[in-house]
């Protein structure tokens, strides 16, 4: 069997972290063959053509072939994963609504082609910021695809989550588990460690022993910091986050296409489920069972991470109305 990819922004660094671990099989494992079809805009396509070029240098097994174009037409023709990078990058001086036209300019074509031209049962996952309200563009605009079929990348800000946690109790990070991002995948985020386990105990007594106060250390270090992580490498890196980030999506397109053993996180679309308004794109504890995400439900959610979680949502209803009042949904 053949798997069909498209990936938009493919000539950029994301797109380049991401190509070649798709063609070893990091994605869909070492039995699936794989045809790459790299979007670009016109300015890009020498960038994505050296991609092409590299991967067919690279002699993979698992790749069958790999297109360069940039018309979303053929770009998403009988795509079984389309995963959408290329995003509109904040400017000096840009206002959120400005960031957020310039965007749907983008992701609401594709959204478009994707329903004119993928196979029936793709998927998409969105990675270009802001993700999460991208994602809902791209779904409203892709007439006929259910939206449980689009989601939004937030295993990056799981990972870094569970990261911290193992950094700070001294644990390999593989011991770490349950800790799901709700929300917007911004500042307003919310990491949540309230069902965390760390070697199968829990994360909040584990961290008594690290921590004086294990509430004061959550507010005002623990979550901060996730959320304000991709600043962070900015500053120390001069740019934005990119290995992290691809390897993000290879493991959110893995777990929703292979299945999931444990939760994770991903944004989804809500029907209600924690009182996040239906339609929204926002972030859950997810797992993955036959090749859709299903929100585990029945979590118990206390006072103080409901106050959390409101605030994220009101920021994706903001962003939602910002881009109705545009026109643009």
């Amino acid at each position: 069997m053949t798997t069909t990819i498209t990936l938009t922004g493919a000539g950029g660094q994301i797109g380049y972290a991401l190509l070649f671990r798709i063609a070893a099989g990091d994605m869909l494992g070492p039995d699936e063959k794989v045809r790459l079809r790299l979007l670009e805009i016109p300015q890009g396509l020498g960038a994505a053509e050296g991609a092409a070029l590299e991967l067919q240098d690279g002699a993979f097994d698992l790749l069958e072939h790999v297109e360069v174009t940039d018309d979303p037409a053929v770009g998403f023709d009988g795509t079984d994963l389309a995963l959408l990078v290329g995003a509109r990058p904040r400017g000096p001086g840009m206002e959120r609504g400005d960031l957020l036209a310039a965007n749907a300019g983008i992701f609401g074509p594709q959204g478009a082609a994707i329903a004119a031209n993928a196979a029936p049962g793709v998927r998409v996952t969105v990675v270009g910021n802001p993700a999460n309200t991208n994602a809902l563009i791209a779904a409203a605009s892709a007439d006929g695809v259910p939206a449980e079929r689009f989601s939004a990348l937030t295993r990056l800000d799981e990972n870094r989550a569970r990261a911290q946690l193992a950094q700070i109790l001294g644990a390999p990070v593989s011991t770490i588990s349950r800790v799901p991002i709700w929300g917007n995948h911004s500042a307003t985020q919310f990491p949540d460690v309230s069902h965390a386990t760390v070697g199968g105990a829990p994360v909040m007594e584990a961290l008594r022993a690290f921590v004086d106060d294990v509430p004061d250390w959550l507010d005002s270090i623990f979550i901060p910091r996730v959320a304000k992580r991709g600043a962070e490498i900015i500053q120390v890196r001069g740019s934005s986050s990119v290995a992290s980030a691809a390897n993000a999506t290879i493991e959110h397109v893995r777990d929703w296409v292979r299945g999931t053993d444990d939760w994770t996180s991903a944004a989804v679309a809500s029907h209600g489920e924690y009182g996040v308004p239906e339609g929204l794109i926002s972030s859950f504890p997810v797992t993955s069972v036959d090749g859709e995400w299903r929100i585990v439900e029945g979590l118990e959610v206390s006072d103080w991470a409901r106050q959390r979680i409101d605030a994220s949502v009101a920021e994706l209803l903001e962003e939602r109305d910002t881009v109705r009042g545009l026109g643009l949904l």
